[in-house]
């Protein structure tokens, strides 16, 4: 399998790259720069001599009083949450579309079902993400280029952790609300991803897939208590 993998920082992806071994090339790049969605499926295209897969997987997290949330905090969080993965699917479905084929992977976020507190612009997006999915992936579907997303509940990385200080709230505090009573893992994630992008998952576009430990599914009031 070879695979471009991407951060703002040349050093993160390469980094990555390196971690997953022959095959795998890092690409830094800003995707909310004008141009930068077009020329990284470019250098994907120039790596790979193809482009079978998208994962549009690049986001950010805030947690702000709606009240008081900045203009400018707002718009980066919708450039870079929605419209990024909006261009990046535009750039890489023009290769598909004319090959026939291919597959795009939103990852959205429990937010992009339900609403949270101080969340406004992080969960309008992840709205925005789920909707942009369902119009994709029927507007691609007879063209062979399947869409889908996957909405994960919490998971264990380094950008929680920030969120979590931001939010006021422990990784304890998310364990305790989660019927698993834990955190998911990055690999839990990616597996349904691998599913998505397979010719396992063929005759599934425009649906969300919700890795969240049954978190979306609970209903009762005292779960948090427990």
């Amino acid at each position: 399998m070879r695979v471009v993998v991407t951060s703002r920082s040349q050093e993160r992806a390469q980094a990555a790259a390196d971690a997953l071994g022959e095959g795998a090339v890092g690409v830094g790049v800003e995707l909310t720069e004008v141009g930068a969605p077009e020329a990284l499926v470019e250098r994907a295209l120039s790596e790979l001599g193809g482009l079978d897969v998208l994962v549009n997987n690049a986001g950010a997290g805030q947690v702000a009083d709606s009240e008081t949330l900045d203009a400018a905090d707002w718009q980066r969080i919708i450039d870079l949450d929605l419209t990024a993965p909006f261009r990046c699917s535009q750039a890489a479905a023009r290769h598909m579309l004319a090959a026939g084929r291919g597959v795009i992977v939103n990852i959205s976020s429990l937010t992009g079902h339900v609403g949270l507190a101080r969340r406004a612009a992080y969960t309008a997006a992840k709205h925005g993400l789920e909707g942009l999915t369902k119009v994709l992936g029927v507007e691609w579907a007879a063209r062979g280029v399947r869409v889908m997303s996957v909405a994960p509940a919490y998971v264990a990385t380094e950008l929680l952790e920030g969120t979590s200080r931001a939010g006021g709230f422990t990784l304890d505090d998310v364990a305790g609300r989660t019927p698993l009573r834990r955190l998911a893992e990055p690999e839990e994630v990616a597996r349904v991803v691998a599913f998505l992008a397979s010719d396992e998952a063929s005759f599934m576009t425009g649906s969300s897939v919700r890795v969240d430990g049954g978190w979306l599914a609970d209903g009762g009031w005292e779960h948090g208590a427990r």
